[in-house]
């Protein structure tokens, strides 16, 4: 049977930030077996797994994300809150809101350098929710 819960993250800076320990501890005893989906209930932040170890990664993603959808980028309409308004959709779009995860023997089944980051988009990004279901 599955089971769904929300978790409230605090409040992260503008970048891309490892939050596989402060998902782990947050969840109730995981089955032997099954699937974790989590999904982020924001249009401008994401989920992406990604390589764990090296900081450089998240230097990467922002000179990546930031080159092809810069904040500002001419011809954006949605601009209401500001010039990072409408590149923070663009890219939650592209990386996406969800991730799922293999759970073996009652824990994540992730790879050795894998991770679970919180991508933020926005300058002013404010506490993130993220809805946590167990199949």
């Amino acid at each position: 049977m599955a089971r769904t819960f929300d978790i409230q993250l605090p409040h992260y800076p503008r970048g891309y930030h490892l939050i596989t320990q402060e998902i782990i501890s947050r969840l109730p005893r995981l089955p032997e077996h099954g699937l974790l989906l989590a999904f982020i209930k924001h249009t401008s932040a994401a989920l992406t797994l990604n390589e764990n170890a090296d900081p450089d990664v998240r230097h990467d993603f922002t000179t990546f994300f930031d080159k092809i959808v810069p904040d500002g980028m001419t011809g954006f309409r949605h601009t209401l809150e500001g010039p990072d308004d409408m590149s923070a959709h663009i890219k939650a779009s592209l990386l996406g809101a969800s991730v799922m995860i293999p759970i073996k023997d009652y824990k994540l089944n992730l790879g050795t350098w894998q991770g679970i980051y919180l991508c933020e988009f926005r300058d002013g990004g404010d506490k993130r929710k993220i809805s946590i279901t167990i199949l």
